[in-house]
């Protein structure tokens, strides 16, 4: 009909044209002829005007049963596919659904009309701007996909779900079945053991090999003895999922069992979970292991994406005996700092007794060995600047530095050896790590997240009492030329260090320790000037009283919190929180105050409660024993509902 339709008009309207020109050209000449042909033209033009309206309505018609007929052949097709399909409007209610999405999803229900995001829980605005979307519905997981076209200025979007059920199950066995390497070392078993008998040795051995395989027994790994302390296991992520949600109920256990009915053993474990590979999975767990070691010992701990997650650590860490370690530390740093033009050392911000008297002292030794060392110390930051002029006054060589001054100074060839710390965030000044070429830490701090791990050598011994007493103990080692000692000046410091954190060879203390103290005192250490180093002025002593008598108990705590400020409040603080100490039935003391730009929480206890644990919940760390945090953005009330939050917490999950 359209090759048609062009021919035929084209002849009727030549005709017209024709009589009617033809007409003209005869009109006056012959009267009738000239009526004939007008009669004859317009008869003609009237079945051109019939003809045009016949075929435009066969053609109309004809398009109106081929749209027709696509609509049909469409909703037939869609219909038909093995797949649910569904469409909605502008209102995201439903216009249109196939069979298999009434069966399956719509369970027989009719949906026409509903609102699809009460039906289906899926964000349709989600979807459209990540073109899929996982749905769960009736027992499936579906990849939802949408198409959105439009028509007669109306807007709809077309739902295909992809039933991809059999994908999901596959992929969560194969995710629960994944192996992961775990390590298990019994801390500290060569000095618990060295004592014991053969028979209690044998005994703790069966022990402990029994509860390793008790522990093992309700998962499908294995676990295979390395060495007499340390064993490897391999478990599934199923297993390693409950043993998890069960807080590793193993390092309880461990503490049951007692050498010579007296020596509690303790694990330490480290978990390789997420790892892509056996390799990467034993790499992590080594890490994850050395995390645990360095925090105390007598935890697990395993590495996420947001750094580590601790679990247990409720047990006191026990001291080594042994000075091996020691003695090699000392040698590997001989050679390193003879090979070094300068030494520099710095402690951690808002240094203490302990972070100078260590810096201090070993710069005294470095001097005694003919090398050229200094101390980086901000003396307005500083809470031991007693300290520092008792021994700028008796040495008068230029020791200390301003980090700045240190910062111009320091080159390739020269050494930073940081004290008292081992994390980033704390250091006296982090530009003058970055541009140490070759840096040593030694540090007793129980390890947290943010740790240098760049050091040539990271002497870390969580067990000693203080920087001091590693200092004290490194120092013994090193070949000095001449016949010359340790000035008293230096001695003084490192005595003063190891006094302050063991509160007066109370808190921490071990053989070592006091090994330390005897070898400071033969060198020349005087007690009654290191005592006159922890004096303080009246004022002080009234602001320190002030603070403990605003105390109040909380859960076996003492909670104080000072609402004035001082230039003192970071020395006065502290002891405040010794002091509370003292009263009755207090497990743990906290002392809050608020500096220009933060607000701090001091945090001691006697052993029964783990202030770490609680400090690292706000964001901080320490020892088991002494632990501090710094809170920005908040008012001192809001501090002390956090720790309040943060001590109840701990005391539910008994640590």
């Amino acid at each position: 009909m359209k090759k048609k339709f062009p021919a035929v008009l084209m002849i009727l309207l030549v005709l017209s044209l024709g009589t009617i020109s033809a007409a003209y050209l005869l009109h006056g000449q012959n009267e009738q002829l000239t009526n004939v042909l007008f009669i004859s033209s317009s008869v003609l033009i009237f079945i051109c005007i019939i003809y045009t309206i016949f075929y435009s309505r066969n053609s109309m018609r004809h398009i109106s049963k081929m749209n027709k007929h696509l609509e049909s052949s469409a909703a037939e097709f869609m219909n038909s596919l093995p797949a649910p399909v569904a469409v909605i409007d502008e209102q995201k209610q439903f216009v249109w659904y196939n069979q298999i999405f009434a069966e399956k999803i719509g369970l027989g229900q009719d949906v026409y009309g509903h609102d699809f995001e009460g039906f289906v829980k899926i964000d349709i605005d989600s979807l459209i701007s990540n073109g899929t979307a996982l749905c769960p519905v009736n027992g499936c997981i579906y990849d939802v996909t949408a198409e959105k076209f439009d028509k007669n200025d109306m807007s709809f979007l077309v739902l295909y779900f992809h039933d991809d059920t059999g994908y999901y199950a596959v992929k969560k066995s194969m995710d629960e079945s994944h192996p992961n390497v775990v390590v298990i070392t019994i801390d500290n078993y060569d000095d618990i053991m060295q004592n014991a008998k053969e028979s209690e040795k044998a005994q703790t051995s069966v022990e402990t090999e029994k509860l390793i395989e008790n522990f093992m027994s309700k998962t499908n790994g294995f676990i295979k003895k390395t060495s007499p302390n340390t064993f490897f296991a391999i478990l599934e992520n199923r297993h390693l999922k409950s043993i998890i949600d069960g807080k590793f109920k193993i390092l309880d256990a461990a503490r049951n069992i007692k050498i010579a009915g007296k020596y509690p053993l303790t694990f330490s474990i480290g978990v390789g979970q997420g790892a892509s590979s056996l390799a990467e999975s034993e790499n992590i767990a080594r890490q994850c292991l050395d995390m645990a070691l360095g925090r105390g010992g007598d935890q697990a701990v395993i590495k996420t994406e947001n750094g580590y997650r601790f679990f247990g650590g409720v047990s006191k860490g026990v001291e080594k005996r042994s000075r091996s370690k020691t003695r090699i530390i000392a040698n590997a740093m001989q050679d390193l700092i003879m090979h070094s033009e300068r030494i520099f050392i710095m402690g951690h911000r808002f240094g203490d007794l302990d972070s100078v008297g260590a810096a201090c002292g070993l710069a005294g030794a470095l001097r005694l060995m003919g090398k050229e060392a200094y101390v980086a110390v901000d003396r307005s930051k500083n809470l031991a600047t007693n300290l520092i002029d008792a021994v700028d006054d008796e040495t008068k060589c230029g020791l200390f530095l301003t980090p700045y001054d240190a910062e111009e100074m320091i080159g390739t060839n020269d050494m930073l050896i940081v004290v008292d710390t081992h994390n980033k965030d704390f250091l006296e000044s982090h530009e003058l790590y970055e541009k140490a070429h070759s840096v040593v830490v030694i540090d007793h701090h129980r390890k947290t997240v943010n740790f240098i791990d760049d050091a040539v050598i990271f002497h870390h011994e969580p067990y000693a009492s203080s920087a001091s007493e590693m200092v004290t103990e490194i120092i013994q080692y090193f070949n000095y030329s001449g016949d010359e000692k340790l000035q008293n000046c230096f001695a003084d410091a490192l005595l003063a260090g190891i006094m302050l954190d063991t509160k007066n060879f109370v808190m921490r203390t071990g053989v070592r320790t006091f090994e330390a103290a005897a070898y400071l005192k033969k060198v020349g250490a005087d007690t009654v000037a290191v005592k006159l180093l922890f004096s303080n002025s009246i004022d002080s002593y009234r602001r320190k009283t002030q603070i403990v008598a605003s105390a109040k108990i909380h859960n076996n705590c003492a909670i104080a919190a000072a609402d004035f400020r001082s230039d003192d409040i970071r020395v006065v603080a502290p002891q405040a929180a010794d002091e509370l100490l003292g009263i009755s039935d207090v497990d743990a003391s906290f002392v809050i105050y608020r500096t220009p730009n933060t607000v701090n929480i001091s945090a001691r206890s006697l052993g029964a409660v783990n202030v770490q644990v609680i400090m690292e919940q706000l964001g901080g760390g320490g020892h088991q024993t002494m632990a501090a945090t710094q809170l920005e953005g908040v008012t001192v009330e809001e501090a002390v509902k956090s720790l309040i939050f943060a001590i109840d917490e701990c005391a539910k999950n008994n640590i």
